[in-house]
């Protein structure tokens, strides 16, 4: 019973750790890895594997700790919905990129996208140039929201893409 105890306490140790070593080396959500954070994460899951499982390679150890993952990240997520601090604190803020035309140059800093890039993303909405966006925002899982109008039909349209983040703001 105490080798499964201490299965249950290094495998909450292990996630807490992943999930701040996640949130302090800059990422955010699975939606803003590239290939080198999916190789990172591999390693890392190899890594601690025995940090959580020790010495037991039973499948009862195994299904345990996985057990524990699931139940940690099922809770924390409840924590997240339920306050707003602790969202604040795993999830950055939503950063607006363009306000009516212009580009808030500041705030393309601080989440460290280039001006070529957002220019790019705004070509892939559809619009040609960045002073017909209404508003672009870099949202809390990396996407970034391009609402444009178009002069013919005044029409609004909204569409999204998945952006790679180098590194996540803060």
């Amino acid at each position: 019973m105490e080798d499964l105890l201490n299965i249950v306490l290094r495998s909450l140790v292990v996630y807490l750790f992943i999930v701040a070593g996640i949130r302090i080396f800059g990422k955010n959500q699975l939606s803003q890895l590239n290939a080198g954070d999916v190789v990172l994460l591999l390693l890392i899951s190899n890594a601690v594997q025995n940090a959580m499982v020790g010495t037991n390679s039973s499948l009862e150890g195994g299904l345990l700790a996985a057990f524990v993952l699931f139940l940690t990240n099922f809770l924390l997520k409840k924590m997240m919905f339920k306050n707003p601090k602790v969202k604040s604190f795993l999830e950055s803020d939503p950063v607006i990129l363009i306000r009516d035309g212009k580009v808030l140059l500041e705030n393309l800093q601080k989440v460290e996208i280039s001006l070529d890039e957002l220019e790019e993303s705004v070509r892939e909405h559809g619009v040609e140039k960045i002073e017909e966006v209404k508003l672009s925002i870099m949202e809390v899982d990396g996407n970034i929201s391009v609402i444009s109008e178009n002069e013919t039909d005044k029409q609004i349209h909204y569409s999204r893409i998945k952006r790679r983040i180098k590194k996540k703001y803060h």
